[in-house]
């Protein structure tokens, strides 16, 4: 990031607030600013999904939806295409 596509913003926090940065950006060996920047990226990426999605709910046609999942046609998986149990046992722990 060059210096001219930065900012500077003064921010007020409550002391509990700031503490809780202090320790947590301590603990995630980043400096106080870029667990700040970090923290306001992710609740704008968060904000932004659920406009996406809002959106895009929107535009659904239920109607189809609920005759394309009614539907009785389609075959079964192939043995190929499905996973074992065990499989997904043993993922979970890796």
């Amino acid at each position: 990031m060059t210096k001219h596509s930065q900012s500077t913003y003064l921010l007020r926090l409550p002391r509990s607030v700031r503490a809780e940065v202090e320790r947590r950006s301590k603990a995630d060996g980043v400096s106080i600013n870029q667990f700040v920047a970090t923290a306001v990226a992710e609740k704008l990426a968060v904000m932004n999904t659920e406009v996406f999605f809002a959106e895009r709910g929107d535009r659904a046609d239920f109607v189809a939806f609920d005759r394309l999942m009614r539907r009785k046609r389609g075959e079964a998986p192939r043995r190929e295409d499905t996973i074992e149990q065990q499989l997904r046992v043993e993922s979970r722990w890796t």
